[in-house]
């Protein structure tokens, strides 16, 4: 049998190549994540990664990740793959509210997956694209998230803005930085569009689908806008977690410079 390969890798390691990221105790830290990145052997897993970054941030950080749940939207949308047109008053009437506690993520990595589960995590309330946080501010972070533009102003995205919040992308590109979303909210470019979308709520007592506006997002240009930010404003630090390379940045000057990005080159 062929012994595992190596690197070892270690809570304690990890929490040593945060600190030299820049990574402090009490920052209030979001985190976008591939834990397969990391290369090597993690001894304890995923689990390590969230232990290292609560060492790190201290007790009085404050660790924020999204949980979304794009697949619980209403199934004529679908387009990944798409499902019969038969099929759909049929899901409808069957799928599941959202429940915090319970509905798991679409495509968002384990990392988040089991930081959501993990005692004194709190979840905000968006059945879609909702974030959890542990810490200091997991509630101020977290609370009130409105259901009509979810990634807008009063999502955790806008709190974590105001609560001048650090971003880390964990092996990971601008493409999976979800504070860029928040600036295409707040800008003016040509083409924005609005939508309207349905998910399956508890309203009352009873599951009901609930209608819901959105701004139409799109995330192809966040690597350049990304690349820009790093080039004309040195404020992002590089490094490396393990094997990942990883991106650090605070996250209120990168909104502030995606307004501008966005308004001059989007057209």
């Amino acid at each position: 049998m062929n012994e595992i390969q190596g690197p070892l890798i270690t809570k304690d390691s990890l929490c040593a190549d945060l600190r030299a990221l820049g990574v402090e105790e009490g920052m209030t830290l979001l985190v976008h994540s591939s834990y397969k990145s990391l290369g090597g052997f993690v001894a304890g897993g995923p689990v390590a990664v969230i232990l290292a970054l609560e060492e790190a941030l201290g007790e009085t950080g404050t660790l924020v990740v999204p949980t979304h749940s794009g697949d619980l939207s209403d199934p004529s949308g679908w387009q990944n793959p798409p499902v019969p047109e038969a099929w759909w008053e049929t899901i409808r009437e069957q799928m599941p509210a959202y429940d915090p506690d319970l509905t798991p993520l679409w495509y968002m990595g384990v990392i988040p997956e089991l930081f959501r589960k993990q005692k004194g995590t709190v979840r905000s309330a968006h059945p879609n694209v909702s974030f959890a946080a542990r810490g200091a501010k997991a509630r101020e972070i977290t609370g009130g998230h409105g259901l009509d533009y979810g990634l807008g102003e009063t999502s955790p995205l806008a709190r974590f803005y105001e609560a001048e919040g650090w971003v880390l992308l964990l092996g990971v590109g601008h493409g999976n930085n979800t504070s860029i979303h928040l600036a295409e909210y707040r800008a003016d470019y040509p083409g924005k569009k609005e939508t309207v979308q349905k998910a399956p709520m508890m309203v009352d007592g009873q599951k009901k689908w609930v209608a819901y506006r959105e701004v139409e997002i799109d995330a192809e240009d966040f690597d350049r806008i990304g690349d820009d930010f790093e080039r004309d404003t040195g404020l992002v630090r590089r490094g490396n977690l393990a094997g990942a390379a990883c991106l650090l940045m605070p996250q209120k000057p990168l909104v502030d410079y995606a307004v501008d990005w966005m308004t001059r080159n989007r057209k």
